[in-house]
């Protein structure tokens, strides 16, 4: 199967007092003033909305259809130890009216569809969590 190119997201970013990011279809439009914690809640909305996708994607699938959609809460740690800086996250699935073994065989399929999980395997910690 040959690489196709499905979408490119493209932002311009300023930094200082007036700093900010904007999209270059306009659907993000944000003011930010300091760079953390804006970095790692715009990576934890980006990568949350990833993994909303690719549960959705395993649960069709599958052939299994969602009464609800699913929940994630993102918690993307920016840490320091000894000088250097380094990422440690947690993503919290919910994935309501679905039987909980189902739940975690479709968490644990989109962490291996998902792109975002894909970048971040063997480079961070994370933990996916059934809450």
């Amino acid at each position: 199967m040959a690489e196709k190119l499905l979408f490119t997201g493209k932002t311009h970013n300023t930094g200082g007092r007036n700093g900010g990011t904007r999209s270059s279809d306009g659907q993000l439009d944000l003011r930010l003033t300091q760079p953390h914690p804006a970095a790692e809640n715009l990576f934890g909305a980006a990568w949350s909305a990833c993994f909303i996708g690719a549960i959705e994607l395993a649960a069709v699938q599958r052939k299994i259809r969602l009464a609800a959609g699913p929940e994630v809460d993102a918690e993307i740690d920016l840490n320091v130890d000894d000088g250097s800086y380094f990422l440690r996250a947690r993503l919290n699935v919910s994935l309501p009216d679905v039987d909980r073994e189902l739940a975690q065989e479709l968490i644990e399929a989109a962490h291996d569809i998902c792109p975002y999980s894909k970048a971040t395997r063997g480079n961070i910690d994370v933990a996916v969590n059934l809450v």
